[in-house]
């Protein structure tokens, strides 16, 4: 198997860092053991410097041998399939485990990132508070009753789950318990602590380099 290679910027400004989604695909390959390693792209002209690999000029995109992949929700798949502590391994897990990062993705970040946006443009009062608080809250009624998303274990899932919900201002949103307590679960894991802390080196490290 091919090494995986996750691509992301050289250099963010402090308020991303921690939250540039090549974590998300960090975290995984940590959770996986599998081996992989960390190229960039540079911070300035990124919306172009690299649309022949991510359309829309994003990151992260995954490099798999000649495979080439981006959005992180289908490089995190890629990434699940590889192993089966990510991916569950009987008939109706990875069917379930896919469903619900597709809800990460659609049902709660479409909202969260939108209603985020607007709030920390100074319209905290804005049309999708109310979507966002019901969507929120009706995971949390999930969240009640279950430790894990997909079947009775981590999976690549609660992964993607757990890094949607980690935005502090999401999680300031409501009395919501039970998502509270799974994020301050997920994100205890090692695999987490690692990635984090390794994203967060990478970009310090170009401070460095670009002072």
């Amino acid at each position: 198997m091919s090494k995986l290679t996750i691509w992301t910027l050289d250099w963010v400004p402090e308020g991303p860092r921690g939250f540039v989604r090549d974590l998300r695909l960090r975290w995984a390959c940590e959770e996986a053991g599998l081996s992989y390693k960390v190229q960039t792209i540079p911070f300035d002209d990124r919306e172009t410097n690299h649309l022949a690999r991510q359309p829309f000029g994003q990151v992260p995109f995954l490099s798999d041998g000649e495979l080439q992949l981006f959005e992180s929700g289908a490089c995190l798949m890629h990434i699940a399939q590889q192993s089966d502590k990510l991916m569950p391994g009987d008939a109706i897990g990875p069917a379930h485990t896919l469903q619900w990062v597709f809800a990460a993705l659609n049902s709660i970040e479409m909202v969260s990132v939108s209603w985020w946006f607007l709030t920390i443009s100074g319209h905290s009062d804005n049309e999708l508070t109310g979507w966002m608080g019901k969507r929120l809250a009706q995971l949390e009624c999930v969240l009640s009753e279950r430790e894990w998303l997909a079947g009775d274990r981590f999976t690549a899932a609660d992964l993607l789950m757990a890094d949607v919900l980690r935005i502090p201002q999401v999680r300031a949103v409501s009395n919501r318990p039970a998502s509270e307590a799974y994020v301050v679960r997920l994100t205890s894991r090692p695999a987490f602590k690692k990635a984090y802390a390794d994203q967060m080196a990478h970009f310090e490290l170009a401070d460095k380099e670009r002072a």
